[in-house]
C-alpha cells in the first residue's frame, strides 16, 4: 500500500520537497560540552548502532557498497565502523548491540567483509535489507 501511494505521488509530479526558506532555525541549542550529564555506559544495553549501508558507488564507478572502499592502511570505511564497535564493547563491557541498513546490492558483500568480526554477529542478527 505505502509502495502503490508513492509511486502515486511521484507520477503525479507533485512538489514534495520542503524549501529551505520554510525552515526554522534552531534557537538555544545546547554545545554538548556544556552539557551536565554524568556518562552512563549501563545505557548501552538498550542501544543499538545503526548503520546505513544501502549505497552502491555507481556513480563513482564501483560496483559495490562505497563502505568498502580502502580508506587507510588497508581498512575500509566498514573495517573501521567495525573495530569502533569492538572497541566501545571492550571498553564499557557490554554486548552493544550494532546493525546495518543494506540493500539487496550491498548485503552479501557486506557480509562477507564482516565475517572477520564474528563477535558483531552474522546475518539476520547484522543487518536488514531495506526495500
Amino acid at each position: 500500500a505505502a509502495f502503490k501511494y508513492n509511486l502515486g505521488v511521484l507520477a503525479s509530479g507533485a512538489d514534495v520537497m520542503i524549501p529551505e526558506s520554510r525552515l526554522d532555525s534552531v534557537e538555544g541549542l545546547q554545545e554538548f560540552e556544556k552539557l551536565k550529564i554524568k556518562p552512563d555506559p549501563k545505557l548501552l544495553k538498550k542501544t543499538v548502532i545503526l548503520k546505513l549501508n544501502g549505497g552502491l558507488g555507481t556513480g563513482m564507478g564501483l560496483d559495490k557498497a562505497k563502505s568498502l572502499l580502502t580508506v587507510t592502511e588497508g581498512n575500509s570505511f566498514l573495517d573501521l565502523i567495525a573495530k569502533q564497535v569492538a572497541s566501545m564493547k571492550k571498553e564499557f563491557k557490554t554486548n552493544l548491540k550494532f546493525m546495518l541498513m543494506n540493500s539487496f546490492a550491498t548485503s552479501a558483500d557486506t557480509l562477507e567483509a564482516l565475517s572477520k568480526y564474528a563477535d558483531l554477529g552474522t546475518g539476520a542478527d547484522l543487518e536488514f535489507v531495506q526495500n
